[in-house]
């Protein structure tokens, strides 16, 4: 008799739960799927989060673990968020003209008009 043990480790993905392989693939009864989270990182020279790539993991733990281990390997960055991806919500690129329509009536919140004395610097 020949038994295979799988064996996982806590950061691990098992082959039947990843993303790529089950593409188009209807979930099997009993199938576990893990959330699928963004991540970003800060890096050491900016003071704003950049987003880098996703992963999938079971709880936010988990997911910022991984994402040190993926993302910052060679000391990339200083700071780590993770959100998961189904609490994101974005404008659509394609309503970009008429969301942002409104902002051209406003012309007083372009600074193009004013002077700026010179002790002013990095406006």
């Amino acid at each position: 008799m020949n038994i295979q043990i799988k064996r996982y480790f806590y950061g691990d993905i098992p082959e039947e739960n990843t993303g790529g392989g089950n593409a188009g693939k209807k979930e099997q009864p009993g199938s576990v799927t893990w959330p699928l989270w963004e991540v970003f990182i800060r890096s050491k020279q900016g003071l704003d989060h950049k987003h880098v790539g996703s992963l999938h993991a079971t709880d936010a733990k988990m997911a910022i673990e991984n994402a040190r281990d993926v993302y910052t390997r060679r000391m990339e960055g200083i700071s780590i968020w993770v959100v998961e991806s189904q609490y994101i919500h974005a404008s659509n690129p394609d309503d970009a003209e008429a969301f942002y329509e409104p902002a051209n009536d406003k012309v007083y919140r372009h600074p193009t008009f004013y002077d700026l004395p010179d002790e002013v610097k990095h406006m």
